[in-house]
């Protein structure tokens, strides 16, 4: 009796009677308990599973020989689980203990600055999997090609990802060529976008929405487009297919990454 009780609480009422009528009706002569137990058992099993801490780190063997495709679905995978809730239940601090004498992360994720956006929780990913470069606008500079190129050419790290997001200041900010202190000159670089959304959105309009985010789409492809032309190391990489580089969009309100896949360039399978 206390088991059914136990099982109740667990998936409902309704549910456990429609079960035990079914199972009056389809296993005659079997006790309803015993089978009941044995459900609940698997379900135990399947629980504990999902619920068993996660541990393992990227390691040098899974880093040299994962592809820059595969290093995509992983974060693809990721921010599908981060979008369901269903998000691996790791143990940060065994992580940390595991990669404290070497790290082989698999890509290098250049976003926004926005609190909104941060990639190890948007891609779920834990301590050692993934390089991160924040900055207001996910610009470039020499600062963040100098780490990208260490992330790639020296760490392993065998996806490049730019990855913009919805409603950012940084571009209403550019649109409305706003000044002030050093931000000044990080707004400059995002504006050759501002020009080209407005070509393409035929408005100027920096209160409008789409716009708004039509200028981040576009200034992820041209950041793009200026670390290789900037970046004579990670352009060979690419070129010689040791890594791959993509761009993408995080729906701030759903958390959904949009990868912009016919704007990658990938090395063949």
């Amino acid at each position: 009796m206390l088991f059914l009780v136990g099982f109740t609480n667990y998936i409902g009422y309704d549910e456990t009677n429609f079960l035990l009528k079914g199972l009056d009706m389809k296993y005659k002569g079997i006790s309803k308990l015993a089978l009941l137990t044995c459900m609940l058992a698997l379900t135990s099993v399947t629980l504990a599973q999902n619920t068993q801490p996660h541990t393992g780190v990227m390691t040098a063997s899974i880093q040299s020989e994962m592809t820059p495709q595969q290093a995509l679905q992983r974060l693809k995978d990721g921010n599908q689980r981060f979008v369901e809730s269903k998000m691996k239940n790791r143990d940060l601090l065994t992580q940390a203990s595991a990669t404290a004498s070497s790290q082989h992360p698999i890509a290098v994720v250049l976003s926004c600055l926005d609190s909104r956006t941060s990639p190890e929780i948007i891609f779920d990913q834990g301590i050692g999997d993934i390089f991160v470069a924040r900055i207001a606008g996910n610009i470039q500079n020499d600062d963040i090609l100098g780490s990208m190129e260490f992330g790639t050419k020296l760490m392993g790290a065998k996806l490049i990802a730019v990855v913009g997001h919805t409603s950012c200041g940084a571009m209403r900010g550019s649109c409305e060529k706003a000044q002030l202190g050093h931000l000044t000159g990080v707004l400059q670089k995002i504006y050759p976008a501002v020009q080209q959304a407005a070509k393409e959105s035929k408005t100027k309009d920096c209160t409008n929405a789409t716009y708004i985010d039509q200028i981040a789409k576009d200034n992820v492809l041209l950041v793009m487009k200026q670390i290789r032309m900037r970046s004579p190391v990670l352009d060979n990489l690419i070129k010689e297919g040791k890594i791959g580089i993509i761009g993408g969009m995080q729906d701030v309100s759903t958390g959904v990454v949009t990868f912009f896949d016919d704007q990658s360039i990938m090395p063949k399978s």
